[in-house]
This record gives structure tokens, C-alpha cells and sequence, in this order.
């Protein structure tokens, strides 16, 4: 069995930066944000190890890794992601901001993989975040799913075992911290994970190097698309901090745990 992995990858300002929400002219958007240094989306990231692994377990798969971003920072970050797995790049030159309309990202997303040459849409599994640190909640990745009429689709995806019959055996995150097990008799399907169980490949020069063959051709050719902004928002601005110091001798532990509950109610 083999089968053809895309995944659906955005990239985001790193989470050390401070990021400050500004109405531009074209909508709103994040201050100086092509000015912010940028990394792979974290859940993405888990999907996209997760398919590389998947795909070294059957001869003849393949990864392809579609990612709707501004050419150049998406070229950035691929620097770093080459080295971690193997994959091709599907790439689409348009916004990143988490102000990006989902259902127009996921039209150009969808538009993007139908047209990958060779994909084979009976082997096709299509790998996402189920959450994203720009677009939340997966709404993209179901609606790109939809678009290409993939009906089976999974959400906080932990866990996919193949059986020998060629089903899946899928393990989903439900609500109270409880998991169900789903069974998938094949595919296509979507399937947006979680955190997976893998940890982060080491980076590998070499991979790099042979990953950046197909990578930079892939982002010389990558399709404008106009996406809009959508939303709005009236004011934003940082948490202030607050501190009340107060310096108490000889109190019991429990005399301070129900000062520190009592503060806290308040």
C-alpha cells in the first residue's frame, strides 16, 4: 500500500516576538509583520512529521507539503524545515496573517493540490492542523477537504495505525480529556492532528540540500493569489502587569494558600 500525503502547512510569526494587531490599508494585520522573524505553524509541523513518517513505512508514498504564504518568508522558514523530513512544495504566494479569509485560503489551497501533477486522489490523504496558531480551529482544512470531496475527516488526531486490510485505525481527542477510536476503511481522507506522538526530527544537512532541489524551483514558480482580509477589530492592547508585594512573617502554609484563593476571587 502507498499513498499520497498532502499536507496543508501555513507559516507564523515566531511566538517570542510581540505582536501588535494594526489596520493597514488592505485590513487588518500585525505591525511590521514582514519584519518578524517566522516559523512553520506548530500543529502543521506535527502533521507534517507524521506524514514523513507514515510515508518511509510504505514504499512508493509520497509528501507533498502545500503552504499559502509570502514567497519570500516561506522561503525562510524552508531553509530550516528541508532538513527535517523529505517532501515536495506545493507553494502559493499569497498572505499569511491570521486576518486571511479561510474560506478563500482554502479555495486557493484546494485549487493548489488538484492541480499537483501525478496525485492520485484514490491514495490521497490530506494532513492538517487541527488547530493553528493563525487560522484556528481547522476551519481551512475542512473546508479544503470539502472542496475536494473528501466526506472522511478527522479532528485532534493523536494517533493513525494502518491495518493489514488497508484501514485506519484513527484515535481522536473528544471533549473531557477522553479519546475515541474511529475506524476509516481507507482513503482519501482528511485527517487534522493534534500533537501527535512524534517528537521533532534532528535537523539533517544533507536532506536539506536534496529537499532544496525541488524547493526552490517549486517557490520560483508559486501562483499569486489574492486572498482577502476579513474581520476587524477597535483596540488592542498589551496585558499590563500587576504586582502586590507583601512581605509577611511566621503564617502558616494554608493561612497563605487561602490569602493567595481569596486575591484570586477578586
Amino acid at each position: 500500500m502507498s499513498y499520497h500525503i498532502v499536507v496543508c502547512a501555513g507559516i507564523v510569526p515566531d511566538p517570542l516576538q510581540s505582536l501588535e494587531p494594526v489596520m493597514g490599508p488592505n485590513g487588518p494585520g500585525l505591525k511590521n509583520e514582514m519584519m518578524l522573524p517566522a516559523v512553520l505553524d506548530p500543529w502543521a509541523g506535527h502533521a507534517l512529521f507524521e506524514a514523513a513518517h507514515l510515508a518511509a513505512g510504505h514504499a512508493g508514498s509520497r509528501v507533498w507539503l502545500a503552504s499559502l504564504a509570502p514567497k519570500a518568508k516561506l522561503q525562510q522558514v524552508m531553509m530550516t524545515v528541508a532538513q527535517k523530513v523529505p517532501f515536495e512544495l506545493v507553494a502559493i504566494d499569497g498572505p499569511a496573517s491570521g486576518f486571511t479569509d479561510a474560506a478563500a485560503a482554502a479555495a486557493a489551497l484546494a485549487d493548489a493540490i488538484a492541480a499537483i501533477p501525478g496525485l492520485d486522489r484514490s491514495k490521497l490523504l490530506l494532513f492538517g492542523g487541527w488547530e493553528s496558531a493563525s487560522r484556528a480551529a481547522g476551519a481551512t482544512l475542512q473546508m479544503i477537504g470539502e472542496r475536494l470531496a473528501i466526506t472522511d475527516q478527522f479532528q485532534g488526531v493523536d494517533s493513525l495505525t494502518i491495518r493489514p486490510d488497508g484501514t485506519f485505525e484513527i484515535l481522536e481527542r473528544i471533549e473531557g480529556g477522553r479519546h475515541q477510536v474511529s475506524t476509516c476503511a481507507g482513503a482519501p481522507a482528511v485527517l487534522g492532528w493534534a500533537t501527535g506522538h512524534l517528537h521533532e526530527p534532528a535537523n539533517n544537512p544533507q536532506l536539506g540540500m536534496t529537499n532544496m532541489r525541488t524547493l526552490m524551483p517549486s517557490l520560483q514558480k508559486a501562483r499569486p493569489a489574492a486572498v482577502p482580509m476579513g474581520g476587524t477589530f477597535s483596540a488592542a492592547a498589551v496585558p499590563s502587569q500587576r504586582r502586590e508585594t507583601r512581605v509577611v512573617k511566621d503564617l502558616s502554609p494554608d493561612a497563605i494558600a487561602e490569602e493567595i484563593v481569596e486575591w484570586i476571587r477578586q
